[in-house]
C-alpha cells in the first residue's frame, strides 16, 4: 500500500445512535470492532490511520466531520472509510463513493470484500433528491478534498450476511 496515503476511520453511527438494528446485533457495535480491526491492520503495515471514535460514544455530524478534516487535514492524499451495516432486506456489500471522486477505489474494496465471501452488490454515488449535484450523504458531502467511501458490509436484518458479520468479521474485513 502506498505509504504515503492516510487514512481516517470512520465507525458510523455510536452512542445514542445504534444505526440499524437485526438479528440480535446493534449497527454500531459492529461498526466500531471493524473500525478498530481496520486501525489495527493498517498499523502493522505501516500505514497512517486514525479512528474518528474509539469508544461508543454519540458524535454529531457536525463533530464526525470536523474529526474528520482535522485527522491529517483536507488533503487529497487522505481516505476516509466509512464503516456501516444495511438494513431493509438484501444481501450483500455496497459501497458508495463521493460525486468528486471516481470508483476505482470503491471497486477494489468491493472486490476484495467478494474474495472474502461476502456478497458483491454494488458500487455507486447517491444524490440529494432536491439537488442532484450534491451527495446525498453528509459524509461525502461535507469532507472537503478527501476520498471518502461509506461501506455497507452487509444487510444486518439478513440473518445470513448477520452471522457472516457477528463469526467472522476480522477474517472477512481487508486482508493482504
Amino acid at each position: 500500500m502506498n505509504n504515503d496515503i492516510k487514512i481516517v476511520i470512520d465507525a458510523g453511527h455510536g452512542g445514542a445512535d445504534s444505526g440499524a438494528l437485526g438479528n440480535g446485533l446493534q449497527e454500531k457495535d459492529y461498526n466500531l470492532l471493524i473500525a478498530k480491526y481496520l486501525k489495527n491492520r493498517f498499523d502493522e503495515l505501516g500505514v497512517k490511520s486514525v479512528l474518528v471514535r474509539d469508544t461508543d460514544e454519540t458524535v454529531t455530524p457536525s463533530e464526525r466531520v470536523n474529526r474528520i478534516l482535522n485527522a491529517f487535514g483536507n488533503s487529497s492524499d487522505v481516505l476516509l472509510l466509512s464503516n456501516h451495516l444495511n438494513a431493509g432486506g438484501g444481501e450483500g456489500t455496497e459501497v458508495i463513493y463521493a460525486l468528486r471522486n471516481n470508483d476505482t477505489l470503491s471497486n477494489m474494496i468491493l472486490d476484495n470484500l467478494g474474495k472474502e465471501g461476502l456478497k458483491k452488490r454494488k458500487v455507486y454515488q447517491r444524490r440529494l433528491p432536491n439537488d442532484n449535484t450534491k451527495d446525498y450523504y453528509f459524509i461525502h458531502r461535507n469532507t472537503g478534498n478527501i476520498e471518502p467511501v461509506l461501506i455497507e458490509y452487509a444487510f444486518i436484518d439478513n440473518k445470513n450476511d448477520a452471522d457472516k458479520i457477528k463469526n467472522n468479521y476480522e477474517k472477512r474485513i481487508y486482508r493482504e
